[in-house]
């Protein structure tokens, strides 16, 4: 499937402005600093939709070795897990309307690429989706296996948070998840919310912690760095392991 550009009407490439100037105002000093590195670094386009193979791959793949392709909409645990192993992300070219500014039942192409795609400038996090899918693959047909590998991509790569360095007294806590970061209410309530919990990353507690998907996190898990995600895979492929013998 190929991104057909030509099909984006004025009114989308409106709502994509409206989009991305309102996140934008929120994201500073709440997501991480990858992402926003990332945001230059791709010279992602604030005023009309990205061309994924004018605008986002010429600048992705000599930073990561990453690229964007175009899919229908949601695909396969196999086919997504193939593509993300061969360092390709899956992003839909289907846009929101205006009525859904807020909210959509499923991903469109502002949430996979405004939402993920900056972060795919760092190599660790390139580096840890690249193992975690091929770890997938090898349990696909596990359903057991495949339901905690969700559990763990959904607490990451679509809601995962940060602890960077700040200045003394400050509060370094950042957003690197793309269902956070494309998100006008749960960038706010990710944060500065009483509600939900914000737990150190372990991926044994992780593996075991259901997730819900019509409504804000009830928690969060937060990482030290982008490298430990990547060196946490040898302990994911462990545990999965662990499944099949038990």
């Amino acid at each position: 499937m190929i991104q057909d550009y030509s099909k984006y009407t004025p009114d989308d490439q409106a709502v994509w402005k409206l989009l991305f100037e309102r996140q934008m105002e929120r994201l500073p000093g709440r997501a991480s600093q990858a992402y926003m590195d990332g945001i230059l670094a791709t010279g992602f386009p604030n005023d009309k939709i990205p061309n994924f193979e004018l605008d986002l791959n010429p600048r992705l793949l000599p930073l990561t070795g990453w690229r964007v392709v175009a899919v229908p909409g949601l695909i396969g645990n196999r086919e997504f897990f193939e593509l993300m192993a061969d360092r390709q992300f899956p992003a839909t070219t289907w846009l929101r309307r205006r009525d859904q500014l807020d909210y959509l039942p499923e991903p469109d192409m502002f949430h996979d690429t405004f939402g993920h795609v900056p972060v795919l400038t760092n190599q660790s996090f390139c580096d840890f989706m690249a193992a975690l899918s091929r770890i997938a693959l090898k349990f696909v047909d596990h359903e057991e296996a495949i339901e905690m590998i969700s559990r763990l991509y959904w607490y990451t790569v679509e809601f995962g948070l940060i602890q960077e360095d700040a200045a003394p007294g400050a509060d370094g806590l950042r957003i690197y998840g793309g269902g956070i970061l494309s998100s006008p209410g749960e960038t706010v309530y990710a944060l500065e919310s009483d509600v939900p919990k914000r737990i150190p990353y372990d991926v044994e507690t992780l593996l075991k912690t259901p997730y819900v998907i019509d409504r804000f996190q009830e928690q969060y898990f937060v990482i030290e760095s982008y490298e430990q995600l990547f060196y946490s895979v040898s302990e994911i492929e462990e545990r999965l392991e662990g499944l099949l013998v038990s």
